[in-house]
């Protein structure tokens, strides 16, 4: 069989699995479930990348992890956001033409999300080459995975809009989102411990959903 069945790359795929799950539950109404998919394709990504460095791997090991790392990416936060905005402005919206909008931004979404990540892959091989196994320090363009961060946060504007404003809202978010992908601006890299914060935002974010009505 092709392709490489360690340990380090298990987690990355789980994030797949948690996002097409998520898009099922969209696809459903039950958006909760389906944020709930969306954190947990998040918390794969957190983690994927040290658990992958506790064992020594062979730079085809490597080079397959980043590729693999971006290709599920692309479903858990390229696509499954996009699908269940969509999904949103179909179960909230009464206007047929905000429906259209966001399926149209959905689709740009993930456009912008694909290019930002082949951007990535390209430039870590080339930053690979040059300082071997020195972590990065920064980004350019906003990383993909912080739709998982993002889209939640934006689905608490339930407590302060109608349906119609709420759908309104969660496509002007994705498409902000999508334009931060692929806008050239740098963006630090949180690691370690820095991350403690992200990960309890995230769970306050959680919170925030499930009460919301």
């Amino acid at each position: 069989m092709v392709g490489f069945y360690n340990y380090t790359v298990v987690i990355t795929y789980l994030s797949l699995v948690s996002a097409s799950l998520g898009m099922l539950f969209s696809s459903q109404g039950k958006f909760k479930a389906a944020l709930v998919c969306l954190l947990v394709s998040g918390l794969c990504d957190m983690i994927d990348g040290p658990v992958a460095r506790t064992r020594k791997r062979t730079e085809q090991e490597k080079k397959f992890g980043i590729q693999i790392d971006s290709l599920c990416d692309l479903i858990s936060f390229g696509i499954q956001p996009g699908v269940m905005v969509y999904f949103i402005a179909v179960y909230f919206s009464e206007n047929e033409i905000i429906e259209y909008i966001g399926l149209a931004v959905a689709i740009i979404f993930g456009l912008c999300a694909v290019i930002r990540l082949a951007y990535f892959n390209v430039t870590e091989e080339e930053r690979q080459d040059k300082e071997g196994s020195k972590k990065r320090t920064g980004y350019q363009g906003l990383p993909v995975t912080n739709a998982a961060l993002i889209i939640p946060g934006l689905y608490n504007a339930r407590y302060f809009a109608d349906k119609s404003a709420f759908a309104i809202i969660m496509i002007a978010g994705l498409a902000i989102t999508a334009f931060l992908f692929v806008f050239n601006f740098k963006m630090f890299k949180l690691n370690g411990k820095k991350l403690i914060p992200v990960a309890i935002f995230g769970v306050l974010i959680l919170v925030g959903c499930f009460f919301t009505p």
